[in-house]
């Protein structure tokens, strides 16, 4: 990216998503190769996420796989995007983000969410409640006490190599947390959703209740969403065909599939339920030809008075997939 917006970054969240017919390793390279190629095009960050027992996604550990990209990495910024805190004890978060960074020290990124296990299996094997989700901000105020020190005087304990190191702390929104980030003086990281108004006045609600911290003097706004770009408009769309595919079947089965190619998804005879919930699964993104694409980013980003836009897509085609982050970062930079 030669240069972006002037008070606009554009980052990567990458969510190892696995291929019909592959094994998950594969997605795991194909995630750390593609770190390399972000750096490269002058992307601001590399997140990658956390998901258990699910088919269709190999990132099932965000720390190891982050300290994974950080090798492979020289200078872009990696982080999570993000570790669903509510499955861990905030001691071994803490000592896991204070070892990156002690290896790859001004590099690493903390996003926190507050999701839980998707299944009762899962959950019962993590040994969380489904309402684990409503002590976030307690094990939040816990782990960013493990980094300042003042753990060590509620508690008595150090988390090594964690204490005294300043690992920069974002929080992803899902009901109130972004009630929760400006009540900790965090930056949020919120998705675009198919309607903007809802986004929009959570944004507005987090600016206003904001309270300035250790950790951030004001208020910081990353907005997340799908962006599918290639030279024609009807191929950018084609990009969308197989994530919408995996996210209608896991609502109308309830499994996330690996990701399947287009052109098989689009023979496919859908039932009138899978056929609705596929619809709205392609509703809501950015997809056009780079100008387009790169334009109508930017006006998200003026509306939502963002400072930084995460691109998280995934396609079956990985060629195709590179192509379109390097036409985003080529045409953001002439914008």
């Amino acid at each position: 990216m030669t240069s972006a917006a002037p008070t606009t970054r554009i980052s990567v969240l990458d969510r190892s998503r696995t291929r019909q017919g592959e094994e998950p390793a594969r997605a795991l390279r194909d995630t750390v190769a593609f770190a390399r190629e972000a750096e490269r095009l002058g992307y601001h960050r590399f997140w990658v996420s956390e998901h258990h027992g699910v088919p269709g996604v190999a990132g099932s550990a965000p720390t190891v796989l982050a300290a994974a990209v950080a090798a492979a990495t020289s200078r872009i910024r990696v982080g999570t995007g993000g570790v669903m805190l509510p499955n861990h004890q905030p001691l071994v978060v803490a000592e896991q983000f204070g070892v990156l960074a002690a290896l790859f020290p001004g590099r690493i990124d903390m996003g926190l969410g507050r999701s839980v296990g998707f299944t009762d299996g899962v959950r019962r094997a993590l040994g969380r409640e489904k309402g684990a989700a409503d002590e976030f901000g307690a094990q939040l105020a816990e782990l960013l006490g493990y980094f300042d020190g003042s753990q060590q005087a509620h508690r008595g304990v150090h988390a090594r190599p964690a204490e005294g190191l300043h690992v920069p702390a974002f929080v992803l929104a899902t009901g109130a947390g972004a009630d929760l980030a400006a009540d900790a003086g965090l930056p949020l990281v919120i998705a675009a959703p198919h309607g903007e108004d809802r986004m929009l006045a959570a944004i507005d609600r987090y600016r206003d209740r904001f309270r300035p911290s250790a950790h951030a003097a004001e208020p910081y706004v990353v907005v997340s969403g799908t962006v599918a770009v290639a030279e024609t408009a009807e191929r950018a769309r084609e990009l969308l065909v197989p994530e919408a595919w995996s996210g209608a079947y896991s609502r109308t089965h309830g499994e996330f599939p690996p990701l399947a190619p287009a052109a098989e998804i689009l023979a496919r005879e859908m039932t009138v339920r899978e056929r609705a919930a596929y619809e709205q699964s392609l509703k809501g993104h950015i997809a056009g030809t780079p100008e387009q694409a790169a334009a109508e980013l930017l006006a998200l980003v003026e509306r939502s008075g963002a400072d930084e836009f995460l691109v998280t897509t995934s396609t079956y085609d990985r060629a195709a997939l590179l192509d379109s982050y390097r036409l985003l970062a080529e045409a953001v930079g002439r914008a």
